[in-house]
């Protein structure tokens, strides 16, 4: 295990989101234990809130769900939730990998433990200010928060499966529809012609997962972004008359498109068959390749 000392100097060694081959014992105590505690208290918050509202200050005040509110993204709460809670049982297991034996794990856990502590804290202030109806702060917590995951996406790409989906591919899909979700409610999209504009958008989910499958095969962002269009179809199903709008019919279609690229993407890897293009690899016009996410 590489504990023996730190690559960088002066103020790059101070850096958490800087690349390194090394990590000295206090790099690795302060990744741990910032692990642990942001991750606990997203969970805590989020378990909180989803039960109880904030009750301190003054204005309108709910829990989670209850913002979430009749416009053109609105989810279904069950199916996200369960997503979320999907994801931190696996970002438990993620927390583990900090103290594997396995060199493998224990390097590319600690690479992106700077992005993911980093997470932890924004997804917490998003809870906090969500839920008392602070929409346009937590709108932008959301936007610096999909760039620190798209940052890691690319940065940090080599990841094991399991560590990739549970800090990076799997955070940054809701992330990504939550750009939706909260904006459409941040800036009041109930009318008609904002219903017609989001019947335009949100097919912005297909190209975007359209894209992840396609540059690097990356079928786990395709299922995320499948379940969750899914879930903004059934949640636009249960909270506007079908027969007046569009939108529910449109997320169930592109979460199907997704399911089936993201299994055609899959299937040739779990059953040990070569795909025309390794998995993670990125193909140019002239054909060249770069590995980019790399197997378990």
């Amino acid at each position: 295990m590489p504990e023996s000392g730190s690559t960088g100097g002066g103020l790059a060694s101070l850096n958490p989101f800087s690349r390194r081959d090394e990590y000295s014992r206090q790099h690795i105590v302060a990744y741990r234990v910032s692990t642990i505690v942001t991750y606990l208290l997203l969970v805590i918050t989020t378990l909180y809130y989803t039960f109880r509202k904030p009750h301190e200050g003054h204005g309108p005040h709910h829990r989670i769900w209850g913002n979430n509110v009749d416009s053109p993204f609105a989810q279904n709460s069950v199916m996200t939730s369960i997503y979320w809670i999907v994801l931190f049982i696996m970002q438990a297991f993620y927390t583990g990998s900090l103290y594997s034996s396995n060199t493998t794990y224990v390097q590319s856990a600690w690479s992106i433990s700077g992005h993911h502590i980093l997470s932890n804290l924004l997804l917490t202030g998003f809870v906090h200010l969500w839920v008392r109806t602070l929409f346009w702060p937590a709108l932008l917590i959301i936007i610096i928060n999909f760039f620190n995951l798209s940052l890691a996406y690319f940065r940090h790409s080599t990841a094991p499966r399991l560590i990739h989906i549970a800090t990076v591919s799997g955070p940054l899909a809701w992330n990504f529809v939550a750009l939706y979700w909260v904006g459409a409610v941040t800036v009041h999209a109930h009318h008609l012609t904002a219903r017609i504009v989001a019947n335009i958008f949100i097919w912005g989910f297909l190209a975007y997962g359209g894209f992840f499958l396609l540059a690097f095969k990356d079928y786990t962002m395709g299922y995320a972004l499948s379940i969750l269009a899914f879930s903004t179809g059934v949640g636009q199903f249960l909270t506007k008359p079908p027969v007046f709008q569009l939108q529910w019919i449109f997320a169930f279609t592109i979460g199907a498109i997704l399911f089936v690229l993201s299994t055609l993407v899959a299937l040739p890897g779990l059953m040990g068959r070569e795909d025309m293009f390794a998995r993670g690899e990125v193909v140019s016009e002239d054909r060249e390749r770069a590995p980019l996410l790399a197997d378990n």
